[in-house]
């Protein structure tokens, strides 16, 4: 079909369904309904229309939101159908309004998502044509001209289009005749036309039906009843200043306020001239707003404006005479604005908690803003409080998306009270404000952190098993789960065992605990570390060091070096003093060295026991045994010294070393005093004939051990007065055969030398003096001169060899000075002269 219609027809149907798509496509929906559709009536698919996925409606995922107090459209979550929640009657809606479109959002609760949806209203004959009063009464003076014209109430039909008041039909009297005329507003007008002249004496009344009918189909009509009374004549009918009377008034003008003044004159006299005001046509609201003086004309406000309900009204009045006759003239109100509506905040979605690793940019909530004011009054400014990590976005019109501006964290901040403020625009600003409580979820972002970077402690030695050591403590500025800390140690050894076996930390306090019994002389120190770890997946971990620092107590005796332990009763040890000593000469050096360190390893020396008291004396600190005074003629050969050295600990500890000390002037005098002091003493009884014969045994193999000593010291004598051999000038072992006495082939070193040592953890800085002057074959009046000499091979060797294991001796001076070493049998014999000796007391 090429017709001109048809063609029209299918470009507009084209144009719908494109403004119909591109509407789809930026995130608006338009539908189209007839009002007074029952509750439930389908409106539009709204998830087909926006593609979105049904799964996204289930569970209150998505929701419609109307603007207002009524909510006027609903969701079927099952089927995404957009349907009617409440009967609309548009004429209630949209009064005055040609076109009524109703407005509303869909939010997608997952996504964060609103779209704008708009349904418009068409309108259905729902209404008849109905005149304010259905009953009228007109006052004609029977002198009035037949054509004379007299404006009737005109009929008021709500509905728009066909459906409104379409044509107006009069019936009942043939004095008279209908005229409608159209206004400039386009509404029709009906006018009662005098066709014949009255003549009261005929007729004093005319009953007359005004017809008013809708384009509807079925049509509607609406009727009112005219009477008309026929008075005496009045020639003269009131008249208005104005046709149109305008004005513009404020919202906020105060109730009883006369907004204006309606005025008519007319010139006859009498109650023909007397003018009364009245409504001609007025609105239901408008007549509750208003209020007009019947006698003054003035136009007065009963109730309060409100723009945003009502920005206009139009009326007419009407001016009448005592002669009924009569004139009408148009009132119209425009109401302007006035900033009296605070902006509105409405939290359309929002998040009540959120995770402190979210990213920028997610939305924590979705805001409506409005507000009914209008221009600048209605232009709202939002903003958000200051130092919150949030920032606004505008989503969709009056839309604001609440979006995370950097990252969160909760260490810093566990909870926002977002306030979020909107401002219009009017003078002075109205504002307003919504708080939005955020609570932020932890996340283990945080390693535990130790109270100290490095622990130390000191634990006394010999403590018990099991005793505390020190506690460590870490923090971790997480929550939860995420803040709980545990402590372990680390793996290490420690003298060749598990560091576990030595000490041990719990689990949930950091105490640190000994579990074992620490030996200051086996391990001074420990080092360890210890590591504190999170409850968090993955757990997060830091690690500190801990210094276990062992204390020394005083639990070691002193060790005595020099003079070593006697083989038997009588021998601790054996020095020899020249009788012509003087004063202060050295006789003897005690060497002792403690375990302990500190206080607990300062000695001193005393001498606790001699046999002569007041002939020698020991150096407090040195250990060094001298002559008091010169040796007299009725002192004793012989000496026993007993030296106590003790430490300074608390409670101190001491140790005794024994020295004999012989006056002699020479090795045979030595011997001499040494074997008069093995002789046994004298019999208590009666000897046995083979005791006798023992010790007379006994004394023959000691003489002849004399004539062999002599015979030996003859031969070196000899050998010395010859050349010394190539390595005479060596170290011990090339020591000349003359320095040595032999008897029965063992030889003893009878050398008279002094060595000062000096030991020190570093073998590499040790020192060794020799009295070079002190080798001869006789011991000498007085002690030579130290001279310095540097520390031999087997010498160094052997003063590293008597330190005991792991402790440094600082400073011990070693005196090997007029030492006697006797040959195996030399002892051997003087032991069994002794024990003949007991046997022979016995």
């Amino acid at each position: 079909d090429g017709s001109p219609g048809r063609g029209s027809g299918s470009r507009a149907l084209l144009c719908c369904v494109l403004v119909a798509a591109w509407e789809a496509a930026r995130g608006q929906l338009r539908y189209s309904v007839s009002e007074e559709l029952p509750k439930g009536s389908f409106v539009g698919d709204v998830a087909k229309d926006l593609a979105l996925d049904l799964a996204a409606f289930g569970a209150g995922g998505a929701r419609v939101v109307s603007q207002g107090r009524t909510q006027y459209f609903a969701l079927h979550a099952s089927s995404g159908h957009l349907v009617t929640a409440e009967r609309i009657d548009r004429e209630q809606l949209c009064e005055n309004v040609q076109q009524c479109v109703l407005r509303c959002e869909l939010i997608v609760e997952n996504d964060m998502k609103v779209y704008a949806i708009e349904v418009e209203i068409t309108d259905i004959n729902d209404n008849t044509p109905s005149f304010q009063k259905t009953e009228l009464e007109l006052r004609m003076n029977e002198m009035v001209a037949p054509g004379t014209r007299f404006s009737l109430r005109r009929a008021h039909d709500p509905d728009l289009g066909v459906n409104s008041l379409q044509s107006y039909a009069l019936s009942g009297d043939e004095h008279f005749s209908l005229s409608v005329q159209a206004g400039a507003d386009g509404e029709k007008r009906p006018e009662l036309v005098l066709a014949k002249a009255l003549d009261r004496e005929e007729a004093a009344f005319h009953e007359l039906l005004l017809r008013a009918s809708d384009g509807g189909d079925p049509a509607r009509t609406g009727t009112a009843r005219i009477r008309v009374a026929v008075l005496d004549a009045n020639d003269n009918a009131p008249a208005f200043s104005q046709a149109v009377y305008t004005v513009r008034v404020p919202e906020d003008v105060p109730v009883g306020s006369t907004l204006l003044r309606v005025t008519a004159t007319d010139p006859d006299d009498g109650t023909n001239g007397d003018v009364k005001y009245s409504f001609e046509e007025i609105s239901e609201k408008a007549s509750r707003a208003f209020q007009l003086e019947t006698d003054t004309g003035a136009i007065r406000l009963l109730r309060s404006l409100d723009f945003e309900e009502v920005d206009f009204y139009e009326f007419r009045v009407q001016s009448q005479d005592g002669g009924a006759l009569s004139d009408s003239a148009r009132v119209s109100i425009s109401v302007t604005d006035v900033n009296d509506n605070a902006p509105e905040i409405s939290v359309r979605s929002a998040l009540s908690e959120i995770s402190e690793d979210a990213a920028p940019g997610t939305v924590v909530a979705l805001l409506h803003v409005q507000d009914r004011d209008s221009g600048a009054n209605g232009e709202v400014r939002c903003s958000l409080g200051e130092g919150v990590p949030f920032r606004l976005e505008r989503a969709l019109d009056d839309y604001y998306s609440v979006v995370t501006a950097r990252e969160l964290d909760r260490e810093r901040a566990s909870e926002y009270n977002v306030t979020v403020r909107a401002a219009d625009g009017g003078s002075p600003a109205l504002r307003s404000g919504a708080v939005l409580a955020l609570r932020v979820l932890d996340v283990n972002d945080n390693a535990p952190v130790f109270a100290e970077a490095r622990y130390s402690a000191r634990l006394p030695e010999n403590n018990a098993e099991g005793a505390l050591v020190l506690t460590v403590r870490a923090w971790d500025a997480d929550w939860g789960q995420n803040a709980r800390v545990r402590y372990r140690l680390r793996e290490g050894r420690l003298r060749g065992a598990p560091l576990s076996s030595y000490v041990s930390v719990q689990a949930e306090t950091g105490a640190l605990y000994a579990l074992r019994s620490f030996d200051y002389e086996e391990v001074r120190e420990v080092e360890l570390w210890v590591r504190a770890e999170d409850g968090g997946a993955p757990p997060l971990s830091s690690n500190v060091s801990v210094r276990l620092l062992i204390a020394d107590e005083n639990d070691n005796a002193p060790q005595v070096l020099y003079p070593p332990a006697a083989p038997g009763p009588g021998w601790a040890g054996v020095e020899l003093a020249p009788r012509s000593a003087e004063p202060g000469a050295l006789v003897a050096k005690v060497v002792a060295v403690d375990a302990d360190a500190g206080q607990n390893a300062w000695l001193s020396y005393e001498l606790a026991k001699a046999t002569e008291p007041g002939l020698f004396r020991v150096g407090l600190h040195s250990g060094e045994v001298r002559t008091a005074r010169s040796p007299l003629a009725r002192d004793a050969a012989r000496h026993s010294l007993v030296v106590v050295v003790k430490d300074r600990g608390r409670p101190a500890l001491s140790a005794t070393a024994t020295l004999t000390v012989v006056l002699a002037e020479s090795v045979a005098e030595l011997l001499s005093e040494l074997g008069s002091a093995a002789a046994p003493a004298e019999p208590a009884g009666s000897l046995t004939r083979w005791l006798v014969l023992a010790v007379a045994a006994v004394s023959c193999l000691f003489l002849a051990f004399l004539l062999l000593l002599l015979a030996l010291r003859l031969r070196r004598w000899r050998r010395s007065r010859l050349p010394p051999p190539p390595s005479a000038g060596a170290a011990l072992r090339g020591v000349p055969a003359s320095h040595f006495v032999g008897i029965d082939g063992v030889r003893a070193f009878l050398r008279s030398y002094s060595h000062d040592v000096s030991l020190t953890a570093d073998s590499r800085k040790s020192q060794l003096r020799c009295a070079g002057g002190s080798c001869c074959d006789t011991l000498p009046a007085r002690p030579p001169p130290d001279e310095a000499a540097p520390l031999r091979g087997e010498d160094a060797a052997a003063h590293r060899a008597a330190e005991p294991d792991g402790l440094p001796v600082s400073a011990a001076t070693v005196h090997y000075g007029k030492n006697v070493l006797v040959s195996a049998s030399v002892m051997v014999f003087v032991h069994l002269v002794e024990k003949q000796a007991e046997l022979l007391v016995l």
